[in-house]
């Protein structure tokens, strides 16, 4: 193959590589996972997550034993006191100390265990309010998905009306010039095509927002070229309306995540009152420590009249820290007896806590039967309403055929055929909205029936 072949194949492959890029069409199931993938609310929820997990170290590092460290180096020049004779005398001297202290819990009201336990619950509940925060994501996707399919299936209608209408104007012309309709009826149908070039105008703008918005919901950066698939299937794959309203509740009770979190915040409230009861009890704690210290001073040694001959050296350093060392250990008991009555508050707050948690598991219950019971009844009024619709609709269209055949043949004027037409679009746009406002009722029963809007 010749240079200039090469070169032409190798452009055509990268601007078809490149076509393609731009041509993707995002499914429901691309949107979701990849909203869950990189939503920030959801980011902050996984952050919420990871605290609660260096929380339950926190708590598992109080049953360590706790070491601490010391040191330290001085020196002291100057009049000083000569550890040796006592008495005062200009003298440099330097002076190292070192230690170490443990301590331990050994008893402590059992707070420490049930500090651990509640550390434990916290990350259950953040993990349970993780899952709750990516359903709530899923939901709002999955409406904003089917937004832009009813805007792009509207603005379909629109442009069909009018090619529709301009194909009218044209053979109005030929009435007009034939004299079987009065001008006046041409320059309707011109105000007719006119108004329908506004429609299309907000039909494609409102297309374009609602990808805009779903791009946003995504986290996408590059939303110009951002386009979904058609998948406006109209089908109740799961049956759900065959399901009883009693029977969808008794799953979601089982499901639900916003239950879950009520019921596992109750669990870590009663903990809470358990922590704030162990400091009623006495706390025992054992301890151990060791120190030790060098000193530093040249020891002037004296003859019988009190004349200084010479200096003595000070002990090697490590000779002196063993001849110095010193140790100590044993337990410290603790009874509280009086303490203003913070431990009692402490208790009767907690008791108050765990009500207000109580109260919410049985409001989150009654919520979930209403919500329930309302997404149930209102999927079953979303599918009559589409039935109507599209019986409406075949209506339509008959009175709009039987009317166009009346105005082809100058039986009827300008301005009742275009309220036909008028009457025509608005129940194909009427089909339209209760077909994905069926379809987004449908999904909401499914999601408290716990189907996932997508499959793992």
């Amino acid at each position: 193959m010749k240079k200039n072949s090469w070169i032409s194949f190798i452009f055509i492959m990268l601007f078809g590589l490149s076509v393609q890029g731009q041509s993707k069409k995002w499914t429901l199931e691309e949107c979701v996972k990849y909203a869950i993938q990189n939503n920030i609310s959801i980011k902050q929820s996984e952050l919420d997550s990871k605290t609660a997990l260096i929380d339950k170290k926190d708590a598992f590092g109080n049953f360590l034993p706790s070491l601490n460290a010391s040191a330290s180096h001085s020196w002291n020049i100057g009049l000083n006191q000569d550890i040796t004779t006592g008495l005062l005398r200009n003298q440099t001297t330097q002076f190292t100390s070192a230690g170490a202290t443990m301590g331990v819990d050994i008893y402590k009201g059992l707070q420490n265990q049930n500090a651990l336990r509640k550390a434990n619950l916290s990350i259950v509940a953040a993990k349970y309010q993780l899952l709750k925060m990516q359903e709530d994501i899923a939901l709002n996707v999955a409406n904003a998905f089917l937004q832009v399919l009813f805007n792009k299936e509207n603005l379909k209608v629109q442009q069909a009306q009018l090619g529709i209408n301009e194909k009218q104007y044209l053979r109005s012309e030929e009435l007009v010039n034939a004299g079987s309709i009065p001008r006046g009826d041409l320059l309707d149908v011109k105000a007719t095509v006119a108004l329908n070039n506004q429609n299309v105008i907000a039909a494609d703008n409102a297309v374009l927002i609602s990808k805009l918005s779903l791009a946003q919901l995504l986290q996408l950066k590059d939303f110009e070229n951002f386009d979904v698939m058609d998948e406006s299937t109209l089908t109740d794959e799961n049956n759900m309306l065959a399901q009883t309203p009693a029977s969808i509740y008794g799953q979601a009770v089982e499901n639900r995540t916003e239950l879950k979190i009520a019921k596992t915040n109750l669990e870590i409230a009663q903990k809470n009152i358990e922590i704030a009861k162990g400091a009623y009890q006495p706390t025992l704690q054992g301890f151990y420590s060791f120190n030790s210290r060098v000193s530093y001073a040249d020891v002037p040694e004296f003859n019988n009249v009190g004349n200084i001959i010479g200096t003595k050296k000070a002990a090697p350093f490590f000779t002196q820290f063993g001849d110095n060392k010193g140790q100590s250990f044993g337990a410290q008991l603790s009874v509280p007896i009086f303490n203003g009555f913070s431990v009692r508050n402490n208790v009767e707050r907690s008791k108050v806590n765990f009500e207000r948690s109580k109260i919410a598991v049985e409001q989150q219950e009654l919520d979930l039967q209403r919500n329930v019971f309302t997404a149930f009844t209102d999927a079953k009024g979303a599918l009559k309403a589409y039935e109507s619709a599209v019986t409406a609709l075949e209506a339509r269209q008959g009175a709009y055929n039987y009317a166009k055949e009346r105005y082809d043949v100058g039986l009827m004027n300008s301005f009742d055929f275009n309220q036909s037409q008028t009457l025509l679009t608005n129940a194909q746009s009427e089909v339209i909205r209760t077909k994905y406002d069926y379809i987004f009722k449908i999904k909401i029963v499914e999601f408290y029936f716990g189907i996932p809007l997508i499959k793992n």
